[in-house]
């Protein structure tokens, strides 16, 4: 059986992106968002998806490149004086394993992130986090962790088909993505199903980050696999670095047309997928189980 989950992540970063969520629910395809609960248009995205019943709507966790939810003197380790974690992962990624104050900051931050969306009285649909940050060891232990005392429900396990990866960056070039991640997407898989927590198979949008536009959705839901699949993408009405800085190549307004496109939803309806949140969609397996 094919289930279909079509997220908007960094729900709250710019009005811009508040204002394609909404449309893209009402009038599109969008089955689901993922909140940044610091970013600077997150009070508005929580008016939004109170006006959006049927918007599953899940927590993005941000540890790089956005803003810290607890003031910089909590985390001074994390953020720069004005909030903004950096966007070197590497590094951060070696700090947070090996420095146990660093970790203490960490820990301090993934709950004010959790206890702010939790503030909000949004049903939580469903964890991820920024730039996939939660591939790393460390940071899933928490996330999982601390996510437990939330009753969180389900984790993007960011595990694209090889044929998407290959296709955006050449055969060489994405079979050995694939190979450097298939140990960390090992661990957490075995981490998420010893804690009980729903996942999704696999999902789209990596390879093509900012350039998921109608052909790009047309493609996938052509070849969508058994299981749940995820497809997540970064609509706006705006595009490119009016929205942030760093996504200066991203081409918002094409993927929000692309949800909203006559030609993608009666892609999805020919697959015979069904479609809706991490909640949603486990309910109905169960129902079907049983």
């Amino acid at each position: 059986m094919k289930r279909l989950i079509v997220t908007a992540d960094d729900f709250g970063l710019h009005p811009a992106v508040n204002r394609a969520v909404k449309q893209a629910a009402r009038e599109g395809v969008l089955t689901a968002a993922s909140l940044m609960v610091g970013a600077p248009a997150a009070a508005d995205a929580v008016r939004c998806a109170r006006d959006l019943p049927g918007l599953a709507v899940g927590l993005h966790l941000v540890l790089a490149d956005g803003w810290s939810v607890l003031p910089p003197s909590r985390v001074p380790a994390l953020v720069d004086a004005q909030g903004r974690f950096g966007n070197n992962m590497v590094r951060d990624g070696v700090r947070f394993f090996a420095l146990p104050a660093v970790r203490r900051q960490l820990e301090a931050e993934i709950r004010a992130q959790f206890q702010a969306f939790a503030d909000t009285g949004l049903a939580l649909d469903h964890v991820n986090a920024h730039k996939h940050f939660h591939l790393h060891p460390t940071l899933l232990e928490m996330l999982l962790r601390i996510g437990g005392e939330f009753g969180i429900p389900a984790v993007r396990l960011p595990r694209e088909p090889a044929w998407a990866a290959r296709r955006a960056a050449g055969a060489i070039a994405g079979s050995t993505v694939a190979g450097l991640l298939s140990p960390w997407l090992a661990i957490m898989r075995r981490r998420l199903r010893a804690a009980g927590i729903a996942h999704n198979d696999q999902v789209f949008g990596l390879s093509d980050s900012g350039s998921m536009d109608e052909a790009r959705l047309l493609e996938i839901l052509g070849r969508l696999p058994d299981g749940v699949t995820e497809i997540y993408l970064h609509p706006a009405t705006e595009s490119g670095a009016a929205i942030a800085a760093s996504m200066r190549g991203y081409r918002h307004a094409d993927e929000l047309a692309a949800l909203l496109s006559p030609r993608v939803r009666a892609a999805i309806t020919e697959s015979g997928a069904a479609a809706g949140g991490f909640r949603s969609l486990r309910l109905r397996q169960e129902r079907h189980a049983a």
